[in-house]
């Protein structure tokens, strides 16, 4: 019997010792019934612990409403409505009912798919890989505010008043700053700067027509992980885990592992709906190690059910030794991943059924 159908009564034994000191959002995720969403097979994972559709919908109509003021995806919203990004925050964050901070995490989310969107993967809005690199440094200025004299300040606002990108992201982060302290702001502009430079090696596998070895891809998803989102449950849910603790490197290695198995979750979902010259961990398996499509797919399963598998044990001790708020964290975290797996099964943007 493999863990993950042990899973679906109760959970074995290890894990039913350990998880009062994981919290109780964990606890509720491991206890109840596990549902696979459709075609996710046998990811070892949550599901989402709530579902409010009508909050979603309140929150989606905040999202249209700001992507239609900053510009993005003109002639497009509809669709960008029909993805649902604002259930996928409801469902990532199932402690928190608030619209308003709901709406805050769904414009960075959103700000970010509309970077990647607009600046490396579809060139119909304009992106070309010879000049990401250039584009992010610009960027980046938003996130984490340039600093110069006034006579080229001028010049540079007036460049990123015409970049619909660079308005989607003033305006998310001067939301997120409104609920996070300034550490908490400091460690997502730490993490965009990572994800930045994550994409710029994409864009030289493009340039280049380079499929990278499997070990290069993963780096990769490393730094573009799913951390940006994931790393502001506590912003969201109005407590704060401490530079201290945030930053301690085992506790950085147990949240990455949860951010880095869940935007394979991403990789499981997005690739059929990509063009052949995207990259996922299913097509470089595909061309890396000569797996068919369904083998790559089970492959990329395996892979990211390790990364989990490591994440609880390392949730679970860090929760035992750690901090209320340390362990209320990695209990958000676990709890982010699955209703970050529910959207990925559900959402029109990989489901057109849905």
């Amino acid at each position: 019997m493999s863990v993950l159908t042990d899973l679906r009564g109760a959970p074995p034994a290890d894990l039913r010792r350990l998880l009062p000191g994981f919290g109780m959002s964990a606890a509720r995720a491991f206890l109840g019934p596990l549902i696979d969403p459709p075609a996710d097979g046998g990811l070892f994972c949550p599901d989402a612990i709530r579902d409010d559709p009508a909050l979603g919908e309140a929150v989606d109509d905040g999202l249209i409403a700001w992507a239609r003021d900053v510009g993005i995806y003109p002639g497009r919203l509809d669709k960008l409505r029909s993805y649902g990004f604002g259930r996928f925050m409801m469902l990532a964050h199932p402690a928190v009912n608030d619209p308003d901070r709901l709406l805050m995490a769904t414009k960075c989310l959103v700000a970010e798919w509309a970077a990647d969107d607009y600046y490396v993967d579809e060139v119909e809005l304009g992106a070309v890989p010879e000049v990401v690199g250039s584009r992010l440094a610009r960027l980046i200025s938003v996130v984490d505010p340039a600093q110069m004299v006034p006579r080229y300040a001028v010049d540079m606002a007036g460049y990123h008043r015409l970049q619909p990108i660079s308005e989607a992201f003033r305006t998310a982060v001067e939301h997120l700053a409104v609920y996070a302290t300034p550490a908490q702001l400091g460690r997502f502009q730490h993490q965009m700067a990572i994800l930045f430079l994550a994409w710029t090696q994409e864009a030289d596998w493009h340039v280049n027509r380079r499929t990278p070895p499997v070990w290069e891809y993963l780096v990769q998803r490393h730094l573009n992980s799913y951390l940006p989102p994931m790393i502001l449950v506590d912003v969201l849910a109005g407590y704060e885990l401490s530079a201290h603790e945030f930053y301690q490197p085992e506790v950085r290695r147990a949240y990455t592992l949860a951010g880095n198995a869940a935007v394979l979750v991403n990789d499981l979902h997005s690739g059929p709906a990509e063009s052949d010259t995207d990259y996922n961990l299913p097509r470089v398996l595909q061309v890396n190690e000569g797996l068919e499509p369904k083998e790559a797919m089970a492959r990329t399963v395996e892979i990211h059910n390790e990364l989990m598998h490591t994440f609880v044990g390392s949730a679970t001790r860090l929760s035992a030794a750690g901090s209320p708020n340390l362990r209320r964290f990695l209990a958000d975290v676990w709890a982010w991943t699955g209703g970050s797996r529910r959207w990925h099964a559900t959402t029109r943007r990989y489901n057109q059924g849905s």
